[in-house]
Order: C-alpha cells, then structure tokens, then sequence
C-alpha cells in the first residue's frame, strides 16, 4: 500500500503497513468536516464526506447542534443518493434558522413570509382600486373635454357666467 503525501506533489511514499486488507476503508487526505468536529477518522466510505466539506465546517457545527450528529447520519443513510444532498440542504437550513428563532424554526418563516404575502397582496388590491378610480375619472375628464371642444360651447359658457 502506497500513501500520497499532501505536501509533496506526486511522490509517494511506501506504507509501513503493508498487511492491512484491501477490504478497509481508507484515510482520506483531508477529513470532512463532519469527521473533523467528530474527531474521528474519515474514510472514503464516510457517508458525510459529500455534504460536509472541510472547507466549511459551521455547515456541520449549526446543524450537529440542532439534530445531533447520530440523527444527521440516520437522515443520510435512510434516503438514496439521489435524495441526500437536497435532506442534508434542508437540515442546514432549518439548523440556522432554529438558531434564530429556537421555537418556531422554519414554520416562523413560513409564517412570517406569509403574513407578508398577505399583507403586500391587500396593498396590491387597494393600489388597484386607487387606479381603477383615477382611470374612471380621468376618462370622466377627456369627456367633458371633447364635449366641450365638440360644440361650439364657449358661448354657452360665457353666457352662463354672465
């Protein structure tokens, strides 16, 4: 067996273990950040490594806190590949905003963008209504302007105030 040294490109440096079976997992070079926050070994089985980078471990920090490392390796490892990058998202993102809001979480959220919606479709319906009358009375206004320009009442008017 063989190990790559990170510091050195390319070299190689024979391992002095050279009796561990094929079958083990491997040392990864870099631990995710999972693993890292865990203190323990990353394997290249490790079912963390693709959704925990070692380059951003507050990813990790914030959602072991909320759902606990056990219960994020249970999530992951019930769900196909196909599924896990979008559960491990929404763990993330529930994990943050349960840190700033610890009881409602996510449901806040949505309560609160909701509350918005509301609010912002009642606005749209009064501005509208403030439209619909400007339009009637402009409309009430090029009227009397063509009545007014369509016969000669310029003397009517005249003789009105006179």
């Amino acid at each position: 067996m063989e190990y790559t040294d990170p510091t050195t490109t390319g070299s190689t440096i024979p391992s002095s273990s050279s009796s561990l079976a094929p079958s083990l997992p491997t040392a990864v070079q870099r631990p995710c950040a999972a693993c890292k926050i865990l203190r323990r070994r990353c394997t290249d089985r490790c079912v963390l490594a693709p959704y925990f980078p070692p380059t951003e471990p507050f990813n990790f920090i914030i959602a072991h806190r909320v759902f606990g490392a056990s219960n994020i390796i249970k999530s992951v490892q019930d769900l196909p590949e196909s599924r896990r990058a979008d559960a491990v998202s929404s763990m993330i993102y529930e994990a943050n905003v349960r840190m700033c809001d610890p009881v409602y979480g996510c449901a806040g959220a949505i309560s609160q963008l909701h509350k918005q919606l509301c609010d912002l479709q009642t606005e749209l319906a009064a501005t509208q209504a403030e439209l619909a009358i400007v339009q009637c009375q402009q409309q009430q206004l090029n009227e009397s302007v063509i009545f007014l320009d369509g016969s000669n009442s310029a003397s009517a008017w005249e003789s009105h105030w006179n």
